[in-house]
């Protein structure tokens, strides 16, 4: 079964810049959609955005929240996707986990149902 691992979580103040990484464990599997949530505390799992495979003819995917400040990239050969978060806020603070969707499921990249695989999340704090 593959998993995912995420890195990069750290504690930084309001205005700063961060990348988290993610890897997932089998670099020769056909990862369809790569991507990341985020959850505050108290707060539902959010989507931040997604990054499909080359092939799909899919453009990358940023959520409304962080359009702009938010950057995805992926690297489809060895199956990793980065998030690059820049000018950051308090309210970006939240567990961000790395998501895949292997299976092929169907459904809209929005839900986490989409997603058969997560990481087991980093956290991300942003300070006043």
């Amino acid at each position: 079964q593959v998993q995912l691992v995420e890195s990069g979580g750290d504690w930084v103040q309001t205005g700063d810049s961060l990348r988290l990484s993610c890897e997932a464990s089998e670099r020769t599997v056909k990862i369809y959609i790569m991507g990341w949530f985020r959850q505050a505390p108290g707060k539902e799992r959010e989507f931040v955005a997604a990054a499909p495979i080359s092939w799909s003819g899919v453009s990358l995917i940023v959520g409304d929240s962080v359009k702009g400040r938010f950057r995805i990239s992926r690297d489809n050969a060895e199956n990793k996707v980065y998030l690059e978060m820049n000018s950051l806020k308090p309210e970006d603070t939240a567990v961000y986990y790395c998501v895949a969707n292997i299976q092929m499921r169907s459904g809209t990249y929005l839900s986490t149902d989409f997603y058969d695989t997560w990481g087991q999340g980093t956290q991300v704090t942003v300070s006043s």
